[in-house]
């Protein structure tokens, strides 16, 4: 399978945690898709083994190298725009999140998906954390009978970000970049997608980062009626031990099961235990791969990119700045 890869801003390192997991994949070129360096991309590559041909411009390598999957982790507000290019050629694309900062340009990259063959999902790497990933696993088996309640928490250290998160058109928001992680464990757990939704965001207190929102609070009700409550957050101290503090707290009519701090805990009729988490039976990146190849099945659709991103913009758009 050739693939080619544009820009490293974002979570290109799910590429490389698993690509040498799949005989089939090769890295044929590399782009950075703007004034970035493309020296930290082409290091990457070369250290999994990889001999990329690098462009300066992306659309030329796409049209050139003619990859049967495009990686994209360039400028947030070019996504939709190389998705799309991708798309349309035929090419599968496994983009950041999220893959268009706005409704308009989502809907146009979910057209061009439904036109052809090839697929997209996001870089929503959390869900396949071995805690989440076994987490999720358990609730899929009943251990907490009917899900009703599902709370979820990112909180992250804010410390000096890049120019561009600074300003609303190229970060396109606190929600739909860091939050994105929380809607699709909610989504996850649920087993639905997002019917209505509440927010509110907040730049106060950002410490000279311009539009960049550092507190933000959603209220869900999911299509199967499951309620969901998710904060999301830049508020971390700097001195705390890890950069991010990621929590689910589920609750069924049978019991409830929470993951934090890497573990996983549950209260039942047996009583209260904590579930030894298992290492992650799969990586996203080789996932998705391994389902274009016809091996197995991704635990993301692109039904469920197209419907996480399209909630995260709707709550955005909606929420009350505060």
């Amino acid at each position: 399978m050739r693939i080619s890869v544009i820009g490293c801003r974002g979570h290109v390192g799910y590429v490389f945690q698993s690509i040498n997991d799949v005989p089939e994949a090769d890295i044929v070129a590399v782009s950075s898709g703007s004034s970035d360096p493309v020296e930290p991309l082409v290091e990457m590559s070369v250290k999994a083994g990889f001999s990329p041909k690098v462009y300066d411009r992306w659309q030329q390598m796409i049209d050139e190298t003619t990859p049967e999957l495009l990686v994209i982790d360039g400028p947030f507000e070019l996504h939709a725009a190389m998705s799309i290019y991708a798309l349309e050629r035929g090419i599968n694309v496994f983009c950041e999140k999220p893959i268009a900062l706005t409704l308009s340009d989502l809907a146009k990259v979910d057209n061009a998906r439904k036109k052809g063959n090839a697929r997209i999902i996001s870089m929503v790497g959390l869900r396949y954390a071995p805690e989440f990933q076994h987490a999720l696993e358990l609730v899929r088996s009943g251990v907490v009978g009917n899900v009703r309640l599902i709370k979820a928490q990112k909180s992250y250290k804010l410390g000096s970000r890049p120019e561009f998160y600074r300003h609303a058109e190229s970060y396109g928001g606190t929600i739909p970049w860091v939050g994105s992680h929380a809607f699709d464990w909610v989504m996850a757990f649920s087993g639905s997608t997002v019917d209505k939704v509440w927010a509110t965001q907040s730049a106060k207190n950002n410490h000279d980062h311009g539009d960049l929102e550092v507190a933000c609070q959603c209220m869900l009700v999911m299509k199967n009626l499951v309620q969901a409550q998710i904060s999301i957050d830049y508020l971390r101290p700097s001195q705390a031990p890890t950069h991010g503090d990621d929590r689910v707290r589920v609750a069924g009519d049978k019991g409830i099961i929470e993951v934090s701090g890497g573990k996983i805990t549950l209260l039942d009729e047996n009583g209260f235990q904590e579930i030894k988490v298992p290492p992650a039976s799969r990586k996203i990146f080789s996932d998705f791969v391994n389902s274009l190849l016809g091996k197995t099945d991704c635990l993301v659709s692109d039904a469920e990119t197209i419907a996480l991103t399209e909630a995260c913009l709707i709550a955005r758009d909606g929420a009350l700045s505060v």
